[in-house]
């Protein structure tokens, strides 16, 4: 893991929320540039759509709608409430060859796996943000059930959802995904390192001492006795959030009944603050991070949840292109400052 210069963490010691500087992330051993101000310039560049129509509680054309017909011919039941399926077409195949190939730098294995579609309601107008929380609480549910079943057989289990168009979404009907696979993937194998790491070398969950030393800290958007939703300190997103626990857990399997109803009952208000802060419904990819399966225990993996939505304002993305495909994650505002932006918006709410 790199080391962490005292100036980079320790604002008194010159380096200032006011002005450009480098934040180092523990999670994935990387560092993010902050270039404080960049909002302030003039923007005429692409524009995201502000109109939306207002979908049917039923589509006929939609392919996730109950009794409709998927574009494999198959017919979806009449489902009253979550529905799982594998997907038409899937990116990872359970029956794939798992041979490896290589000739000096030209290296390839084969992935086995599976890719599944979570319809999270019948209902085609609803969104998580906009859904009752005890149906979000029967998505948690799935989640872990999906989670323990595919866990016996993949060491890989991601849970997630791209919501909006300009996440790639195909279908507008409240719905994510779990793809399984028997590789750990990039991502997920630096924080199980570092998260290792970390254990190993101070005998607590990285994650859980961080959760320690953000609470009613100016990062924090969303709190109660059992979850935390923060903008990370190290966040490359304008507006990403990380939602932990604040207890050990693992995985999502190992919430128990009181938990996984107070975490319904975050993802509704921490979605909502996100579709109050620019009035529209705001796309974003969320997902969870949970232990991987297999040998190497989970004692040093705390489970968590990463929301990435992409827009910088209103109607204007941030494109991670140039600098940050080059060089390194860069944002334009502080996680600071977004986080109080999110608290405010949720704040509308209750008024």
């Amino acid at each position: 893991m790199t080391d962490i210069p005292a100036a980079a963490t320790d604002e008194a010691g010159g380096v200032t929320r006011a002005h450009p500087h480098r934040r180092y992330d523990p999670l994935l051993d990387r560092w993010v540039l902050v270039s404080v101000g960049r909002t302030r310039r003039p923007w005429n560049g692409s524009r995201e759509s502000t109109s939306r129509l207002e979908p049917p509680r039923h589509d006929p054309r939609c392919y996730l709608c109950p009794g409709n017909e998927r574009a494999n011919g198959e017919r979806n039941p009449d489902y009253p409430g979550t529905f799982v399926f594998t997907n038409d077409f899937a990116a990872l195949q359970p029956d794939s060859p798992i041979d490896r190939r290589e000739d000096g730098l030209l290296v390839a294995e084969g992935e086995r796996g599976t890719s599944r579609v979570v319809c999270y309601s019948p209902r085609h107008d609803l969104g998580m943000a906009s859904m009752p929380v005890d149906d979000i609480r029967t998505v948690v549910d799935m989640w872990a059930d999906q989670t323990t079943e595919l866990g016996a057989r993949y060491r890989w289990v991601q849970v997630f959802e791209n919501r909006g168009a300009e996440m790639g979404a195909s279908s507008p009907h409240p719905h994510g995904q779990i793809w399984a696979g028997s590789a750990l993937p990039t991502d997920a194998a630096r924080e199980d390192a570092t998260q290792r790491t970390y254990a190993d070398a101070t005998g607590h969950r990285m994650l859980l001492d961080y959760a320690a030393q953000e609470l009613s800290g100016p990062r924090v958007v969303e709190q109660d006795a059992d979850w935390l939703v923060v903008v990370p300190y190290w966040a490359a997103w304008p507006y990403e959030t990380m939602i932990l626990p604040r207890a050990p857990a693992s995985r999502i399997e190992d919430l128990e009944p009181a938990r996984r109803d107070s975490l319904a009952r975050v993802l509704s208000r921490l979605l909502q603050c996100y579709d109050a802060l620019f009035q529209r419904p705001f796309p974003y990819s969320m997902g969870w991070h949970q232990a991987p399966f297999g040998a190497g225990g989970t004692d040093h993996w705390q489970l968590h949840g990463h929301v990435l939505p992409p827009l910088l304002r209103q109607n204007v993305r941030k494109f991670m292109v140039g600098y940050e495909l080059l060089a390194e994650p860069q944002r334009d505002i502080t996680p600071e400052d977004a986080a109080e932006q999110l608290r405010e918006a949720g704040a509308t709410l209750l008024s």
